[in-house]
């Protein structure tokens, strides 16, 4: 995924560690758990804690792990990556708080159910976790399977949600 020289950085201290929030302009473009997989290089790019969009999420966040909300209402980017990953980052976004999906049910949501694997790929390199609740799907028999954030960090969102 392309990050340009606009993207602004701020940190966020959630109860399962450090996550970078990332935004440009009036668009949220990343959340990822600090050290996950597939985390661009962010070395780079200016803190800005004051940015508007970086402060609601920093906000819906902290709802969120307080139990106080259950879907986010902010500003997203999802065209950062191919057509294919798009329609599975979009696909995530129908999957409810509580709910789980298996890779197979979503690569039928995306209309390519001989692709799981390829979703599978796509789902790991979601770059709004938790956001875009790519935590909620699931290897074909309800195993708990990848999470670049790491699978305790999947199982205690999913046990926050309710679902395990």
């Amino acid at each position: 995924m392309k990050h340009g020289t606009s993207t602004l950085q701020a940190r966020y201290d959630s109860p399962l560690g450090p996550i970078i929030l990332a935004a440009t302009g009036e668009q949220l473009v990343g959340v990822w758990f600090d050290g996950q997989r597939h985390q661009p290089d962010t070395s780079t790019w200016p803190v800005a804690t004051d940015h508007p969009v970086l402060q609601l999420a920093k906000t819906q966040l902290s709802e969120y792990f307080a139990g106080q909300r259950t879907t986010f209402e902010l500003p997203l980017a999802l065209d950062r990556g191919t057509d294919f990953q798009q329609a599975v980052w979009r696909a995530l976004l129908s999957v409810p708080s509580g709910a789980t999906v298996t890779y197979g049910e979503l690569s039928q949501r995306v209309g390519k159910p001989a692709a799981v694997r390829a979703v599978g790929g796509a789902v790991g390199r979601n770059p709004l976790s938790i956001v875009v609740p790519c935590h909620r799907v699931l290897g074909a028999n309800g195993a708990l399977t990848g999470y670049a954030g790491g699978l305790e960090r999947k199982t205690a969102l999913l046990h926050l949600e309710g679902t395990r």
